[in-house]
């Protein structure tokens, strides 16, 4: 088995931003800091279209001259966060690439276990998973937790994958997986999109607990009902029909 660690010399982080001014500049600080050992950040901030404070924040972060590159990509228009995704992938120059949300939800600490079974030449792909291992997890949303469960459980029987946590949103993956992937879903319907493409691309998936830190509706998160009947449909589209 062939060993990727000292051939990942950079790490691409694809950050989809939308209306985060409270939380933009402490996620890049915190992306910033993880000790990678060596390996090179390459950080994307794709804005948007925000209508709060978020672009003139990441003027001034993205104007400051450090060793961790940041550049901002501007839509707009809000196009949803897989559109965000498609035009940050566009753009990586890193060997590996992960997504990373704005709303720190998740914490960039796990990158170094996330990338693990990449450095060892194991996976292609790695899901971080909110649902095992022994990290910290916020108790919040029961009812998100079930329909999580029950998509990631109709994601499974379609592309026989055994995953706990399909709508995790730290996926980490190769630059050949990036390029290969061809995601057409402007929303969070890329989530079981991405599942069902990377299934049938036969990639080497790999599942990683990691923590989690929910946050509410009143700070300002954004999805909803609607969404899990999208990835229902989307579950179906990209599994049988593409």
């Amino acid at each position: 088995m062939i060993n990727y660690g000292s051939m990942i010399k950079t790490l691409s982080i694809v950050i989809p931003v939308y209306n985060e001014e409270a939380f933009i500049r402490k996620i890049i600080s915190r992306v910033k800091a993880v000790n990678l050992k060596g390996i090179k950040k390459e950080i994307i901030v794709v804005n948007d279209g925000s209508t709060d404070r978020t672009r003139q924040i990441l003027k001034r972060v993205t104007g400051r001259k450090t060793k961790n590159t940041v550049t901002q990509i501007i839509h707009k228009r809000n196009g949803g966060k897989g559109s965000a995704i498609k035009a940050g992938l566009k753009r990586i120059t890193g060997d590996v690439v992960i997504i990373q949300d704005a709303d720190l939800e998740y914490d960039p600490v796990d990158y170094v276990q996330l990338l693990k079974p990449i450095q060892e030449g194991e996976a292609d792909v790695v899901y971080g998973s909110r649902f095992m291992g022994d990290r910290p997890h916020r108790v919040l949303f029961f009812w998100h937790m079930v329909g999580n469960n029950i998509l990631t459980l109709i994601s499974n029987m379609f592309t026989n994958l055994n995953l706990t946590d399909m709508e995790t949103g730290y996926k980490m993956f190769t630059a050949k997986v990036a390029k290969r992937v061809n995601l057409q879903e402007n929303g969070f319907g890329m989530e079981p999109e991405f599942t069902a493409k990377i299934s049938k691309m036969k990639c080497r998936v790999y599942e990683v607990g990691i923590s989690y830190h929910g946050r509410g509706y009143d700070q300002g998160k954004k999805i909803g009902w609607r969404d899990g009947v999208n990835a229902f449909w989307c579950i179906l589209r990209y599994n049988l029909f593409s």
